[in-house]
Formats: C-alpha cells, sequence, structure tokens
C-alpha cells in the first residue's frame, strides 16, 4: 500500500508586525497635521487681532498712525482713564452689567424650570409645546424688529432696562430650553424617585436635588447666554434710544467709534474697545473648563 506525498506548503514571508496599520496611521499623521495647522491658523487670526488692540490702547495718537504695528512707547494709561470717564464707558459699563445680570438669571430660571417638566413629566401636548419653543431658533432677530418695537412701546417699557431684560430672556429661552431638555435627560431617575419617596415634593426636587446635579450644564448654557447678551448690539440700539444714561456698553462703544473717528482720538477708541472685551475674555478663561464639562457630560452618561 503506497501513501500519497502531500504537497508542501508553499513559501510565505512573513509580514512584519503592524504592517497593515502602517497606511492608516501614516492617513491619521497627515490628517493631525492638517487640523492642528488649521486650528494654529484660527487661533492666530483670532488672538493677533485682540493683541493688537490691547496694544494700540496703550499708544498715543502718533505712535498709532506713524508706526501702527510698532510695541507702544510706554503705557499710557490715561487712555484708559479718559474712556472710562470721558467716554462714559464705566457708565455703560455698569448699565450692561446690570442688565445683563438680569437677563441670564431671568433665563436660567424660566429655561431651567420648562426643560426639567419637558424631560421628566408627561402629559398632553408636551412635544407641540417644545417644539414652540425650539421652533424659535429658527426666526432671527431681524424678522420681528419692528413688532417687537412697537409691542414694547405699547406696554410702556420703551427704552426701559426692564424692558430690554425680558426681550433679552425670551430670545435666549429657544436654545437653553432646548439644551437643557437633553441635558436633564440624562440625569438618572433613581435619585428622583428616591427623594420622591423621601417625601420631597416637585419644587423642593426641583430646586434641592435636579438643579445641582445639573450644574455643569446650567454653566454652561449661562456662559453662553452670557456672552450672548453682553454682544447684543441690534436690540439695545431699537429699544433703548433716547436716554444715553441707561444705555449699554454697545451703544457707547458705537457712539465712542462715530465721534473718535472725526476727532481722531484713536487711543480712546481702542482703549474703550479693549474694556469691552475683558469680561468676555475672563468669564471664557474662568470657566472653559466648566463650558467642556457641561457639553460632553450628556454623552458620556
Amino acid at each position: 500500500m503506497t501513501t500519497l506525498d502531500k504537497p508542501a506548503p508553499a513559501a510565505t514571508t512573513p509580514t512584519p508586525a503592524g504592517g497593515r496599520d502602517r497606511p492608516l496611521r501614516r492617513d491619521l499623521g497627515v490628517a493631525n497635521v492638517f487640523s492642528h495647522g488649521f486650528l494654529l491658523i484660527w487661533g492666530l487670526l483670532t488672538v493677533l487681532p485682540l493683541l493688537w488692540m490691547f496694544l494700540s490702547s496703550f499708544k498715543t495718537n502718533g505712535e498709532i498712525l506713524a508706526d501702527p504695528w510698532g510695541l507702544p512707547g510706554a503705557l499710557h494709561w490715561d487712555n484708559w482713564a479718559r474712556a472710562w470717564t470721558g467716554a462714559h464707558i464705566g457708565r455703560y459699563f455698569l448699565n450692561s452689567l446690570v442688565v445683563v445680570a438680569g437677563s441670564v438669571s431671568l433665563t436660567m430660571l424660566m429655561g431651567a424650570t420648562a426643560a426639567y417638566v419637558f424631560a421628566r413629566y408627561e402629559f398632553r401636548g408636551r412635544q407641540f409645546v417644545y417644539y414652540l419653543f425650539v421652533g424659535g431658533l429658527m426666526f432671527p432677530v431681524f424678522l420681528a424688529l419692528v413688532p417687537l418695537f412697537f409691542v414694547v412701546r405699547n406696554a410702556g417699557l420703551f427704552g426701559t432696562w426692564i424692558g430690554l431684560i425680558l426681550v433679552y430672556a425670551a430670545y435666549s429661552l429657544p436654545f437653553t430650553v432646548f439644551f437643557l431638555t437633553a441635558f436633564f435627560r440624562t440625569l438618572p431617575t433613581s435619585v428622583a424617585e428616591a427623594a420622591m419617596v423621601d417625601g420631597c415634593g416637585h419644587f423642593r426636587l426641583f430646586f434641592r436635588v435636579m438643579l445641582p446635579m445639573a450644574r455643569p450644564g446650567l454653566i454652561s448654557v449661562a456662559i453662553f447666554n452670557f456672552l450672548s447678551h453682553w454682544n447684543q448690539f441690534l436690540l439695545p440700539q431699537v429699544l433703548m434710544q433716547g436716554d444715553e444714561s441707561k444705555w449699554v456698553l454697545a451703544q457707547g462703544l458705537f457712539a465712542l467709534s462715530v465721534s473718535q473717528g472725526y476727532a481722531g482720538d484713536y487711543a480712546r477708541l481702542f482703549a474703550g474697545l479693549s474694556i469691552a472685551v475683558l469680561p468676555v475674555l475672563a468669564v471664557y478663561v474662568g470657566f472653559q473648563r466648566q463650558v467642556q464639562t457641561g457639553l460632553t457630560a450628556g454623552q458620556l452618561k
């Protein structure tokens, strides 16, 4: 009896470890280079104008005209003093703080309450009312300027901080409700159920249990609202006409840019702009970690 010899297996060349991953890693490396390069260019386009504005606020008018890109010969703090007092930037700054503090507080209280109800309670018409809130995101402020002007004037709130605060809050509610509704849905229901079993009422449950748990999301949306209200120009320009003592910072800077443009006092103009930018930079630098935590908390749960 004879046995057939099995054919010898063909010789194969061993593949180095990780050889198949090299093209993928190379593609990822190229993508990282382009993404980091784009972010670097974007960062320079953002930082360099701000740096030039701050440096120009310490120059004299002659230095700005003679060498606009050079460093100041000395730090002229009197430019900031003249902008704060002479151009009334200090008064407009305080007015903006009052308006923004009131509007952000009202927006967060109403928005958090509505978002919690939409996220946690079932009732007839819930989705319809929710989409009415969210639908406000689709309408730009330009479409409602004329009717809004007459509504505020007929209500006796034209040229008042109360009217401006209510309008700011109304235009911030759609985004606030949309953001916080999604955030409240990510919170565990077991904590709320345990609190209800222990005799906690609905209002106490919301203010004592759910709001502290939603702190990252509340901080994030409050910062977004603060930046939006602080930089708002069109609404106060339409609704705060007349008494200059009640103007907010955006109106004061616009008036300063017009007057100092003709007068040639560019140093005071740059100083006023720097004063207006400082609170925004302070809020971003101080709360950037909270913003990142709030934006990613719903995805990590």
